[in-house]
């Protein structure tokens, strides 16, 4: 399984191509977008089984919204045990263009051997790791052939008016002509050819680059469709950024009009400048230098250090407009790290800035709570791998763990209390004294604070000290909790004119507080958020099962607008009962299901969990 996009530029039949492996897997598919933004097709490799369906849809779905044209190559051919046809009814559902068959197989005893192409009217005998032997159609698959060719001329001729009436006609149209149509509807996006092989043997793999070669759109079509500016201007799109061991930070680009040479000098957007340090042809892990790219060319460009994933850069002063926006999806997993070692951390601050670089789709905040790191991203399998390439790449051993939940803790009670500070030793002393009222109010509200003092027993100077005693008592309560919604009353008091201080109030006005706040019967609250499923909807049962498990409220389910055979579940859930969340939904929807959840309440916790987050994490702990 693939984790992040690599390249490889290579020549076939004189023309040079780059390919791009870029992740399936829905944890890592955001690695893809910025690679599809500039790229001229998509060759999206699937298979005959049911149960990935909804992946597809998925990724069939991404290169909708990019406008990106794609080739679909059905894999395992030789594994299938439906026929290709069935197996086309069966995967039209994730395409919203029509899936348009261009080979069918070629079987000998119930076993593939090769394939016949519908549009050159051949048969090819599949070698392994060689290329396939041309061959006549044989005689008992012609009627097979030519029922399949029809049905692709008929999809063809939905988009031209004399191709449908040489149909009409009986007249056989001339070949050219019927390339010409299959790659004009690729390169408009209206129809998804069809390509067939086993890639394990190499077959079918050369009449996929030929069909990449001959129908592919090139890069100006990918630059108009990103509206790039017209003319001979440079103008560079960002696909991906790498950190290596030796050579410093590499932007992976490709060249959509004009030309960069070595140490050429190129404007982001915002009009800041950027200078290339050499220029690289990738091959996988390999890299060759290069003096110049020019249009069409993916290469690597050193040492743009201002420079991120996503960008756009041109060699027009100030700056264009950005031809693409990234926006990462929610993070639907956690956790917290820390380095084993205290002298690492800065190190690992700045690995991880290094690795969200090189990965827009993490997250890393500090949660001053808790005082955690907590990372962020789209699954268990992509944060494991961000942990395995500190440990590796960076060597940085780390220890992680659930992130904390930010529980907080509320009155049910009022209550009125004095406190008093009063310290006397040598000199000037020290003495407070204030009387308080302490009362909860609705959720949500917050703190107040107020004072009624008549007759300046507290004077006026002395009530904002009282307010800053209160405020920082009620970072940790008496569960050990920020403390929220309650009232405060600052009502009575007195003060010393010489021992009276600004600190001394802070102190009584603690005081009042420690012993106020445990006669007010104090409870737990936990927050609550409001979660939305998105599921697959023959597994919708099993995700409205798994809520209540997880004291969630289920609020109601629908169809997802636009998205045959999709669901979306609406539930409450406590945010405690979120972290491993999306490794439930996806283990029960073959790795597809996601999920956003949103802050709606706090909601009191008593009982066993409430004692079990006090230990874990309040004043028991």
């Amino acid at each position: 399984m693939s984790v992040e996009a690599t390249f490889a530029t290579t020549e076939f039949m004189g023309e040079q191509l780059t390919f791009v492996d870029c992740p399936g897997s829905i944890e890592f598919s955001f690695e893809a977008e910025p690679v599809l933004a500039a790229c001229d097709v998509a060759v999206v490799v699937a298979e005959a089984d049911e149960k990935k369906i909804p992946a597809l849809q998925l990724i069939m779905r991404k290169l909708d919204d990019l406008g990106v044209p794609r080739i679909l190559f059905l894999n395992k051919v030789d594994k299938a045990i439906a026929g290709v046809r069935d197996t086309l009814k069966m995967l039209q559902p994730a395409s919203s263009v029509p899936l348009l068959l261009r080979q069918i197989p070629l079987r000998k005893d119930s076993v593939v051997i090769g394939s016949i192409d519908l549009a050159l009217e051949r048969a090819y005998i599949y070698r392994e790791y060689a290329e396939s032997e041309v061959a006549d159609i044989p005689g008992d698959d012609k009627a097979r052939e030519l029922e399949a060719r029809f049905s692709m001329l008929e999809t063809l001729a939905d988009h031209d008016d004399q191709l449908m009436e040489q149909l009409l006609e009986e007249i056989e149209p001339p070949k050219d002509e019927i390339f010409d149509d299959l790659a004009a509807d690729l390169r408009e996006g209206i129809v998804t050819p069809v390509l067939i092989g086993t890639a394990e043997k190499g077959n079918g793999v050369l009449r996929l680059l030929k069909a990449i070669r001959h129908d592919a759109p090139d890069v100006e079509a990918t630059r108009k469709r990103l509206g790039a500016p017209d003319g001979n201007q440079t103008v560079v799109q960002v696909m991906k950024t790498i950190h290596t061991a030796h050579g410093g930070k590499l932007s992976v680009s490709r060249v959509l009009s004009g030309q960069v040479a070595d140490a050429a000098e190129l404007f982001l957007s915002g009009g800041e400048t950027a200078k290339v340090s050499g220029i690289y042809k990738m091959l996988g892990k390999d890299q060759s230098k290069l003096a110049i790219a020019k249009a069409g060319d993916t290469v690597a460009l050193g040492k743009l250090d201002t420079v991120k994933t996503g960008e756009t850069l041109s060699a027009a002063k100030g700056g264009i407009k950005p031809l693409a926006t990234l926006a990462p999806p929610q993070p639907v997993f956690a956790f917290a790290l820390r380095p084993k070692e205290r002298k690492d951390e800065v190190k690992m601050s700045a690995a991880i800035q290094r690795l969200a670089e090189e990965d827009p789709s993490l997250s890393l905040r500090h949660n001053q709570d808790s005082a955690e790191t907590v990372l962020s991203g789209h699954g268990e399998m992509h944060l494991r791998v961000v942990r395995e390439r500190l440990e590796g790449k960076n060597q940085i051993p780390v220890e992680g763990h659930t992130p904390a939940v930010p529980y907080r803790e509320t009155i049910r009670k009022s209550a009125q209390q004095r406190g008093r500070h009063k310290k006397q030793s040598g000199g000037h002393g020290q003495f407070g004294d204030v009387v308080i009222e302490i009362k909860p109010l609705p959720r949500g509200s917050g703190f107040q604070f107020t004072d009624t003092i008549t007759g300046g027993v507290v004077p006026k100077t002395y009530i904002q000290s009282v307010e800053t005693g209160i405020r920082d008592y009620l970072k940790s309560g008496p569960l050990g909790f920020p403390v929220v919604d309650v009232a405060v009353n600052l009502s009575d008091g007195s003060y010393h004119a010489v021992d009276s201080s600004d600190m001394a109030f802070q102190m009584a006005a603690k005081l009042a507080m420690k012993e106020g706040m445990a006669a007010c019967s104090p409870v737990l609250l936990e927050p609550v958020m409001k979660v939305e499923i998105v599921t697959p909807s023959e597994a919708t049962s099993k995700i409205i099962a798994l809520i209540p498990q997880r004291r969630g409220q289920i609020l109601g389910y629908d169809a997802r607008p636009d998205w045959p055979g999709w669901d979306v579940v609406e539930a409450t859930m406590p945010q405690a009962e979120i972290g491993d969340l999306i490794i439930e939904l996806r283990s029960a929807t073959a790795g597809v299901a996601s999920y956003r959840a949103v802050f709606d309440h706090m909601a009191e916790l008593t009982g066993r969990l409430a004692d079990e987050a006090m230990n874990t994490s309040g004043k028991a702990a």
